[in-house]
């Protein structure tokens, strides 16, 4: 769906009221009754229902009368609330064109009040890769309702967090600005991805820095787990960026030697394929790194030593914890046997919130958060 932000300036305070409303009530159904979304709302003039056509007009809300009359989010609806949140943040000020697309998440240019342009990633968890996973495997066997919303938010919270971390222990990757919601706010990348580049002045080096790269993430305990040509960029001067990281994983993974050898294998592949390259000799050095490695030239995870400061152990108070972990490897992977939603955030023994603890925990704030002026569409240069 296409994200027309031109429409948030004609969203009143009472319409954020009501998508608010109804994120509350998907914390505890998957589709919201009617007179719940009227109940946590609280409009002082009541007027919930004409509130409730005009988001449908935009597509920020769907309607279901299968069972009961109630409404859920859409992806739009969320983006708007999570756009919304961000430039009452003062994170920014502007959206601009879309600059990527992928089958988990739309990335957009995004410009602050000084004029700097950053990128937005709108995470999209079962948007186009669930169809073709659903017809290999039945995720939902178990259960009666899913939420990708807290998927992708939980998504979103992890690369977050990964990409933070990553940056303050000097890896090459994009500055991690603020995090709503399913969207993360990163600095923009100038570079290419590896994909599109057809040539390189030294081919032989940038495939020794990404190869060291991915020994480099296993000292520091982490695995990639989609290290590949689509998510590496590189600039004019052949510097590589690592980008895309909600799915890294612990070097403890029950997984972790699989995914490994995977991510070195798209790499040497890749490059064998594109410059040519041949990998009859073993490397001795590897970006520095000194590991051993297999008949064919790749290094081995049993050999990689773990440093004292493992970002996988750290990362578990950065904001991802290992029950965000959990969950969404649960959900994924269809371990889940329980119907409770998905997006469930309470502990399993805490019971369902009354209107009233929503109504004053989520909703209060709602009068100070108007959607200001100044988000627009700039333009292309």
């Amino acid at each position: 769906m296409k994200l027309n932000v031109d429409v948030l300036r004609y969203l009143s305070k009472d319409d954020f009221r009501v998508l608010t409303a109804v994120e509350m009530g998907m914390r505890n159904h998957e589709i919201v009754p009617t007179e719940l979304v009227e109940r946590i709302a609280s409009l002082k003039h009541g007027g919930t229902y004409k509130v409730l056509k005009n988001l449908l007009k935009h597509k920020l809300l769907h309607h279901d009368a299968s069972k009961y009359d109630g409404f859920r989010l859409t992806y739009l609806g969320y983006d708007f609330l999570a756009i919304k949140t961000m430039v009452n943040r003062g994170v920014f000020m502007a959206v601009g064109r879309q600059i990527g697309v992928g089958k988990e998440s739309d990335i957009f240019e995004v410009a602050t009040e000084d004029g700097t342009v950053l990128a937005i990633k709108l995470h999209r968890l079962g948007r186009v890769s669930f169809r073709a996973v659903k017809s290999k495997r039945d995720y939902l066997r178990h259960r009666t309702s899913y939420s990708w919303l807290y998927l992708s938010r939980l998504a979103a919270l992890k690369e977050f967090a990964f990409m933070k971390a990553l940056e303050e222990h000097g890896f090459p990757v994009p500055r991690a600005v603020d995090c709503n919601r399913h969207c993360v706010v990163m600095s923009l990348v100038q570079g290419y991805p590896l994909v599109q580049v057809k040539q390189l002045q030294n081919p032989e080096m940038v495939f020794e820095r990404i190869v060291g790269l991915v020994v480099r993430l296993a000292e520091h305990g982490l695995i990639h787990c989609d290290f590949n040509e689509f998510n590496i960029m590189i600039d004019d001067d052949e510097k590589v960026t690592m980008i895309d990281f909600p799915q890294m994983v612990s070097v403890d993974h029950r997984n972790a030697q699989m995914y490994f050898d995977r991510d070195v294998e798209c790499v040497f592949k890749f490059f064998s394929k594109r410059f040519n390259m041949s990998f009859q000799e073993s490397p001795d050095d590897i970006d520095g790194s000194e590991v051993d490695t297999d008949e064919n030239g790749r290094p081995r995870l049993s050999s990689i030593e773990k440093g004292v400061g493992s970002l996988d152990k750290e990362l578990a108070a950065s904001g991802f914890t290992r029950k965000d972990q959990e969950d969404m490897e649960k959900c994924l992977e269809g371990d889940i046997e329980s119907d409770a939603d998905c997006g469930d955030e309470e502990s399993e023994g805490g019971g369902h919130s009354s209107d009233s603890e929503l109504n004053e925990s989520y909703i209060s704030g709602v009068d100070s958060l108007q959607l200001q002026e100044q988000v627009f569409f700039f333009s292309e240069r």
